[in-house]
């Protein structure tokens, strides 16, 4: 087969297009972008993703990715601390918290339970939630994903905290702002219709 890059940018372009979202034309584009930047720009980049894999870490008490443990979510002294909103992964938290609504403390699982891959409650951070649980906590919101694994990982969450007496709320599913109604889904609309609430 014929070559038609150097080593070096066929190196680039097959290290980039291993990342999720990025095929062999999107690398491509990418590493020719690269090159035409000023070198302390590259160096930069390569410095903060050297970075990343260096000083990131889980933290002990929320099991979010952070550079300080506890975070800077657990350690803050304006959150409250009696709420606690279960997601699957870390960029779940980050979505959260983009809507300025949420003020509670979070846990993050570290996945959903998906008996097919091999996880179960024991490869999830779950015993350590149930542990938290034994503190101050009055409510514990699930926000897993709407997919056959986060409903089965919620369901499962629900079980295990009802007898502890705390309240359980599961996030609103249902149209998406600006859908119109005709092309919304019968799952979608179900959830809605469930899930109404009073104005």
């Amino acid at each position: 087969m014929e070559r038609y890059f150097s080593d070096s940018i066929q190196h680039a372009v097959d290290e980039l297009s291993k990342l999720p979202g990025i095929g062999k034309k999107s690398a491509q584009r990418i590493v020719f972008f690269l090159l035409k930047i000023p070198k302390p720009n590259v160096v930069e980049l390569a410095d903060s993703l050297v970075d990343i894999k260096d000083k990131s870490k889980f933290c002990s008490v929320c099991y979010n990715i952070t550079d300080t443990d506890p975070c800077p979510i657990c350690s803050s002294g304006r959150r409250d601390q009696s709420t606690i909103c279960v997601v699957e992964e870390a960029n779940d938290v980050i979505a959260l918290e983009k809507t300025g609504e949420y003020r509670g403390l979070f846990h993050v699982l570290g996945g959903a339970l998906s008996p097919l891959d091999g996880i179960g409650p024991d490869e999830l951070r779950v015993k350590e939630l149930m542990t938290r649980l034994k503190e101050d906590v009055q409510e514990v919101i699930i926000a897993t994903n709407p997919n056959t694994e986060g409903e089965a990982t919620a369901i499962y969450l629900a079980k295990l905290i009802q007898p502890l007496n705390i309240k359980i709320t599961r996030i609103a599913r249902g149209i998406p702002v600006g859908i119109d109604i005709e092309h919304a889904d019968e799952i979608t609309l179900s959830r809605a219709i469930e899930g109404r609430v009073t104005f």
